[in-house]
């Protein structure tokens, strides 16, 4: 009898473990039911992965036991970017991953790039299958070697990142922080403050600038409405106590930040391109508009010290470290280089750089760096909107005079896209910059290696980033898009 008694004992632990197990399925259980009222991102991707003919038993079980759960609404996949400490990158692959996903091989984790954005492990019966799949995903972007049934991709040689100690410098641990207040209008532009590693500014085509920090916790400081047009272009003080603004509404604008007020408004008759404070004197505010000039204001007064004309739309600019010279591009792809008078204002244009290209494309982005490991002295770069990065070195003795080093052809543009010079490497004498593309992606390159240029790629947005910029500590990256998307990436800690 004391065996019959255990033996239906057990029968019953059996019976039990299987309503147990069965309720599990149906969601009846308390904690399932509890994990189901979470807001977890998994849940919907599952959703949107439905099962075929060739799905194994395995994966159409998985399938049926998240749509159990029911996730309330898609939207609450932007709420928690940072969901149990993975990052976006991550889970973008696991939303892209390819079909038959467990049976590829998974590849060793390694301090790449690629391998940035990694999923935790975590435990749980799925896990494996989980990790798996976003190592793989990785490996798809890094090679281009992985086969997919529902897609259909190969990098190039260009595309392919090279195994380079250049690599564990520009890796990156995921996402730090988003900023999404104006999803209706593209960003275009972004720059972070003066001397400042957590104050992180952008302008949008619908004229409002945002000021943010991105210090734990994130949030936004200030918003500031008054442009009824884009934001063309932005600057910080010296103090980072004020901004200027400009815009395609014929006005500059310059706020206090403290406040979040407009404190002076110059109205001018055409659209207002760019504009930057004199780095030594902050009292002057150079501005280029679609008139063909550059204009020098009395930040104090807002009158007018001089006007410079040139050959086009001045549609970019930037000092030197010394404020004694300023670099702009105009919207026939030229680079000019004009001599400044730091006490007067005065402007007189030095040298011309007229670009053999037949396409006549505006200078999207002019960016001076004091010191550059391949030329061992200034350097200044330029984008184009049809893609074209060149790379000069200026002789500062002869006003300014630029000699050209390396270019980049990259694939044409619709949009406006800026680049940035990357932090300086020590241990590699190449010359690397960030820029935007419509494909989505942040693009790292190398200048002085036409044939292997692409070193690294950050995927994270879904429309096309338009502008990049970083931070003093050079330890943040911020990329917008044109859907009013602002990510701020945080590089890998290296050796």
């Amino acid at each position: 009898m004391a065996e019959g008694e255990i033996t239906n004992n057990s029968s019953k632990e059996g019976v039990n473990e299987n309503k147990n197990n069965k309720s599990c399925i149906n969601g009846t259980d308390k904690t399932s039911e509890k994990k189901a009222s979470m807001k977890d991102p998994e849940t919907f991707c599952c959703l949107l992965q439905p099962g075929n003919a060739d799905s194994s038993p395995d994966y159409i079980g998985i399938r049926r036991f998240l749509l159990a759960r029911k996730a309330e609404s898609s939207s609450y996949r932007r709420l928690d970017w940072r969901c149990k400490g993975k990052g976006y990158v991550a889970y973008r692959n696991y939303m892209r991953r390819p079909r038959k996903w467990e049976k590829l091989q998974t590849p060793s984790r390694s301090s790449t790039p690629g391998n940035s954005g990694l999923w935790n492990s975590r435990s749980g019966s799925f896990s494996h299958l989980f990790e798996a799949e976003s190592l793989n995903s990785s490996k798809d972007q890094r090679s281009g070697s992985v086969a997919s049934t529902n897609r259909s991709s190969s990098l190039s040689d260009s595309d392919r990142p090279r195994q380079r100690g250049v690599e564990p410098a520009y890796s990156f641990v995921g996402m730090h922080c988003i900023f999404d207040q104006c999803k209706a209008a593209a960003v275009t532009v972004l720059k972070f403050g003066h001397m400042s590693s957590d104050l992180l500014a952008y302008g949008t085509s619908d004229g409002t600038l945002v000021v943010c920090s991105v210090s734990d916790p994130p949030s936004v400081l200030k918003q500031l409405n008054g442009h009824s047009k884009d934001v063309t272009d932005f600057d910080f003080s010296s103090n980072n106590q004020y901004i200027a603004s400009s815009s395609k509404d014929k006005t500059v604008r310059v706020w206090e930040l403290s406040k979040g007020l407009c404190i002076r408004i110059i109205y001018e008759v055409s659209p207002q391109l760019c504009i930057r404070f004199h780095p030594v004197n902050n009292n002057f505010l150079s501005v280029g508009n679609a008139n063909k000039e550059i204009t020098v204001f009395n930040f104090s007064t807002g009158r007018i010290i001089t006007k410079s004309n040139f050959d086009s739309e001045v549609t970019s600019m930037d000092h030197d470290h010394t404020g004694q010279l300023i670099f702009c591009g105009d919207a026939q792809g030229c680079i000019y280089s004009a001599s400044m008078e730091s006490r007067t204002g005065a402007l007189s244009r030095s040298h011309r750089y007229k670009s053999g290209n037949k396409l006549k494309c505006p200078v999207a982005t002019v960016q001076y760096r004091s010191f550059s490991l391949m030329t061992k002295g200034p350097v200044l770069l330029t984008c184009t909107q049809d893609g074209s990065l060149s790379f000069f070195s200026i002789n500062l003795e002869s006003q300014g005079y630029l000699t050209l080093r390396c270019s980049l052809k990259l694939t044409s543009r619709i949009h406006t896209i800026r680049a940035s010079f990357c932090p300086l490497l020590s241990h590699d004498k190449g010359e690397y910059i960030v820029a935007g593309s419509e494909d989505t992606h942040v693009n790292f390159y190398d200048l002085t290696r036409p044939k292997h240029t692409c070193v690294n790629k950050l995927q994270g947005h879904g429309f096309p980033v338009i502008g990049v910029a970083w931070n003093h500590g050079e330890n943040f990256l911020a990329s917008s898009d044109l859907y009013g998307v602002v990510i701020v990436w945080k590089r890998a800690k290296t050796k």
